[in-house]
């Protein structure tokens, strides 16, 4: 992804501002991928079958905090025209960036582990390819995806993929009585049930996931505006939020559907999930043989999906360390994007249990992401960074109640596991 100075004319026309907003789409449905990924189905799953409706609580929190850091994240990207790892790598200190940015690379090697393991265990669900050979196949084709296609062609197909997943779930929920009255109270009412602190951490690691902040302020740029018109810089700070706002509102309905799904027909059922294959042939005596074609069909898409924005994430975080910028072209870009994927295949090689490899990927998501946000916090709120965009007084108090927030839950999670 090449930056450059493209002149804009400053005059706008009211009548355009719709169509205006439309080139703008992409960005935040890109990341809205990230976090439909396995490791959510897998994190969605075992918290209804196990909890019914009582965590929806943290799928509304933790989506709540996502709209707020991802705003935040492409505020940087637009304002200064760097990635998140970018910025780290220019001014931060040498050492202190570099152990930063290799426990992004870790993340994003763990969400890149659950991603492959996911369209793999699809893979098996339709057609009984087994689960390395599957990790293999959806391996090669995500590298290929990724080594020969531009950005826009990527964008447009992982869009497509977005809502074919969306309407797949929209389709599960027309089988399954669902109890709205209790889903309500539940999307708006905390409760943290005995035991269930590995399960909420899993959630919100898997919804507020690091990788995706880097890869929110890569992408952003993609528009290429121009860095020296503030008028511009103003209008893309506006669209950037109204695209960021629908696109995590699409992912907060579709992860709250997996959360439906299996309170309605596992928990009330007596049926604990903990298999993603177990899950899909459960639902077919239930719901029958349609909602668990289309329930595999959905995690294929999604796992094909989140695997190429794990890779771009990891590509965007390993050029950042050498102060360049996502360009599938480029070597350090390659190198990262390739190693990642590689490694995160080779790691499926050495678990046992494809659906805890899920949930255990998440949990450490969720602990590495107080030091992305941490990070995120410092330099956008650096006047040295951000100039006049920087941070505002409210903007600091929310996102550092936010990174408090995380931190609790992470100490109660070390205590609780």
């Amino acid at each position: 992804m090449k930056r450059k100075n493209i002149l804009f004319n400053k005059e706008h026309n009211p009548k355009f501002m719709a169509l205006d907003f439309i080139k703008y789409i992409g960005p935040g449905l890109i990341v809205t991928v990230g976090f439909v990924d396995p490791g959510n189905w897998a994190s969605n799953l075992v918290a209804g079958s196990t909890y019914g409706y009582e965590l929806l609580f943290t799928i509304t929190l933790s989506t709540i905090m996502l709209i707020i850091l991802q705003h935040n994240a492409a505020h940087l990207g637009i304002v200064t025209g760097y990635c998140l790892s970018e910025a780290a790598s220019i001014y931060l200190k040498p050492w202190l960036s570099k152990i930063i940015l290799i426990t992004a690379m870790c993340a994003a090697v763990s969400t890149a582990m659950a991603e492959i393991l996911g369209s793999a265990i699809a893979l098996n669900m339709l057609f009984k390819i087994p689960i390395k050979i599957g990790s293999l196949i959806s391996l090669t084709f995500i590298i290929w995806m990724l080594f020969t296609n531009s950005y826009i062609k990527l964008e447009r197909l992982i869009i497509g993929f977005v809502s074919l997943i969306g309407i797949s779930f929209i389709i599960e929920l027309g089988f399954i009585n669902v109890n709205w009255s209790k889903a309500v109270i539940s999307w708006v009412t905390p409760s943290i049930p005995k035991g269930s602190m590995p399960i909420i951490m899993s959630v919100i690691g898997a919804v507020v996931m690091p990788h995706n902040l880097f890869l929110h302020s890569e992408i952003i740029q993609s528009k290429q505006w121009n860095l020296k018109d503030e008028v511009i810089i103003e209008k893309q700070l506006k669209y950037e939020f109204t695209d960021t706002l629908l696109s995590m509102i699409a992912g907060w309905a579709i992860n709250s559907a997996m959360v439906l799904i299996s309170a309605a027909v596992f928990f009330y059922n007596k049926v604990t999930v903990t298999d993603l294959s177990q899950a899909e042939k459960m639902l077919e005596p239930l719901l029958g043989k349609g909602a668990a074609v289309i329930f595999a069909i959905a995690l294929l898409f999604s796992g094909i999906s989140s695997t190429m924005t794990a890779g771009m994430s990891a590509g965007s975080i390993f050029s950042g360390i050498y102060k360049k910028p996502y360009d599938i072209n480029d070597l350090h870009t390659k190198i990262g994007v390739g190693t990642t994927l590689i490694i995160a295949f080779l790691i499926i090689f050495s678990i046992s249990n494809p659906f805890k490899g899920l949930i255990y990927s998440q949990m450490f998501l969720s602990m590495q992401l107080p030091i992305t946000v941490f990070l995120q916090i410092y330099l956008t709120s650096s006047k040295k960074v951000m100039g006049k965009y920087s941070n505002n007084i409210f903007s600091k108090i929310v996102l550092g109640i936010i990174s408090v927030i995380i931190t609790i839950l992470n100490i109660m999670l070390v205590l609780n596991v």
